[in-house]
């Protein structure tokens, strides 16, 4: 599936981890740097061996190719601070937790341990 360094998997160079060459990145560190892949192709790939599942496989991109990360526009944000205040307010009582709800819960803290607190 993978040759050495340099020989790819369905025609895309493959480097072992950390192998690989100047110029290039992952998405992530792409992003640490302030810019995206804006509709290039993969031009290459990094794989990390792992003991028991298949490796992990990371995409490369070129960096003088990127493009910058595009600002949030105020809609944007104001749509972030309403989903996320959705996460914080608690559908039994109505408050603001101050906290992102847990899921398996589903209400704030005080209204989980209110029928607790009944019996």
């Amino acid at each position: 599936m993978t040759g050495p360094a340099g020989r790819g998997f369905c025609g895309i160079p493959t480097y072992p981890w950390r192998l690989a060459p100047d110029g290039l990145a992952t998405r992530r560190q792409l992003r640490v740097r302030g810019l995206r892949p804006g509709g290039q192709p993969v031009v290459a790939q990094v794989e990390r061996p792992r003991r028991r599942r298949g490796p992990l496989v990371a995409f490369l991109y070129r960096i003088d190719q990127a493009k910058p990360v595009r600002p949030m526009t105020p809609a944007k944000w104001a749509a972030l601070a309403k989903a996320n205040a959705a996460r914080r307010t608690c559908p039994a009582c109505g408050r603001d937790a101050g906290y992102t709800l847990s899921t398996s819960l589903g209400v704030c803290v005080p209204c989980a341990d209110a029928p607790a607190l009944a019996a």
